[in-house]
């Protein structure tokens, strides 16, 4: 089964119901018929909360945050192994720490990234992008 870990780009777009949302929402009516696994980092979540938080409010954050818990997504914690991988990414790479924690994540389970986040071509030789535009 093909896999696919959202990064924060992604779900902005998503929820902001931007010109790629469409792309997001194949990616997840794929997942809700289980014919594709859709994953995030749990740091990416928290990102995207504090983002939606930032640019409207905190009741909007809530709904988002409400929203993403009944998607058909495996949210992945920050184990220790997680932060460790992740911060070697940044260590070497020009990402935000958020993005290294995708693209762990991508690696550890041999998925794409979905993004539209033009820092992710540092890691293009790292790990598959599925670029929105």
């Amino acid at each position: 089964m093909d896999g696919y870990v959202l990064d924060t780009f992604a779900l902005m777009a998503y929820f902001q119901d931007e010109q790629s949302s469409d792309k997001i929402e194949a990616l997840l009516t794929q997942a809700l018929d289980k014919q594709i696994a859709l994953c995030i980092s749990q740091i990416s979540a928290g990102e995207l909360f504090y983002m939606t938080h930032r640019k409207h409010d905190a009741a909007r954050a809530n709904a988002v945050w409400a929203d993403l818990q009944e998607m058909p997504l495996a949210m992945y914690p920050a184990t220790q192994a997680r932060i460790l991988a992740a911060a070697r990414i940044k260590a070497t790479h020009r990402v935000s720490y958020a993005d290294a924690f995708a693209i762990a994540l991508a690696q550890e389970l041999g998925c794409k990234i979905v993004t539209g986040d033009p820092e992710f071509k540092e890691v293009e030789a790292l790990v598959p992008v599925m670029w929105l535009t």
